[in-house]
C-alpha cells in the first residue's frame, strides 16, 4: 500500500470536514490559515499545499482579496471524494505513461533534426526554465514551451498533434501542489543532463537523459502503483 504524504492525509482531512462532516458550509470562508493549520496538526506550509489541491479540484475556490471559501456548487459535484481524487490521480498517470514513451524518442528525433535555429530555441527555453525555478518564479508556460519546442522540432506531423496531452500532462503535474519542492530540483538536474546532450548534437544521449526525466517524475509523484483492470 503506497505511504501517503503528510500533504495528502492533510488534504483528505481537510476534504472529510468540509464535504462528509459539513463544518464548513458552501460559500463560507475558512478558518484564518494559523487556526485552521493548528487545529488540523500541521504548518501553514502544508495546509496551502492541501489547500491548493482542493482549490485545483473544485472543492475551494480563491477570491483575490477576500480569502478562501468553500465552494457553492460542492454539494452538486456527484462522487466527488477520494474516488474522484483517485480517478484524477489515474488520468496524471496515463498521461505520463504516454510521455515516458513519447518524449524520450521525440528528444532523439529533434536532436538529430532540428534546425539551428530549433535548437537555439530550445536551449534558450531550457535555460528560461532554470531561472524561472531558481527565481522562485511559475515555471508553467516555459516548460509548456521547452517541451512543445523539442516535438516540433522532430518535424514529424503525428507527434505534433500530441502536444496537447503533453501540455496537460506539464500542467497537471505543476497544477498537483505535491511534491514541487523536489520536481524543481529534479528538473534542473535532468534538464541539465539533456541540454548538454542536445547542444552537443547526442541523440542518443538525448533520448536516454529524457526517459530520467520522465522516470523521475513519475516516481516522485507516486505514478508508479500497478493499474487495476
Amino acid at each position: 500500500m503506497e505511504k501517503k504524504s503528510l500533504v495528502q492525509q492533510t488534504t483528505e482531512r481537510l476534504y472529510s470536514c468540509i464535504v462528509v462532516e459539513k463544518q464548513i458550509p458552501p460559500g463560507e470562508k475558512l478558518p484564518n490559515e494559523v487556526e485552521l493549520a493548528r487545529s488540523l496538526g500541521v504548518s501553514r506550509a502544508t495546509l496551502r499545499e492541501a489547500i491548493r489541491a482542493l482549490v485545483t479540484q473544485g472543492v475551494l475556490e480563491v477570491r483575490r482579496g477576500k480569502g478562501t471559501f468553500v465552494s457553492p456548487q460542492v454539494e452538486e459535484i456527484e462522487d466527488f471524494g477520494f474516488d474522484g481524487l483517485r480517478r484524477l490521480r489515474g488520468q496524471l498517470r496515463d498521461l505520463f505513461e504516454l510521455r515516458s514513451v513519447f518524449e524520450p524518442r521525440a528528444a532523439a528525433l529533434a536532436c538529430r533534426r532540428a534546425t539551428p535555429a530549433e535548437r537555439a530555441d530550445i536551449l534558450e527555453l531550457g535555460e528560461r526554465v532554470e531561472r524561472c525555478i531558481r527565481a522562485g518564479e511559475d515555471r508553467l508556460e516555459a516548460d509548456r514551451s521547452f517541451h512543445a519546442a523539442i516535438v516540433r522540432a522532430t518535424h514529424n506531423e503525428f507527434f505534433t498533434r500530441l502536444l496537447p496531452l503533453i501540455d496537460e500532462a506539464v500542467a497537471a503535474a505543476l497544477r498537483a501542489g505535491e511534491h514541487q519542492e523536489q520536481l524543481a530540483e529534479d528538473t534542473l538536474r535532468d534538464h541539465a543532463l539533456l541540454l548538454e546532450f542536445f547542444a552537443k548534437g547526442d541523440a542518443e544521449g538525448t533520448e536516454h537523459a529524457m526517459a530520467i526525466h520522465m522516470r523521475r517524475s513519475m516516481d516522485v509523484m507516486g505514478l508508479f502503483e500497478e493499474k487495476q483492470p
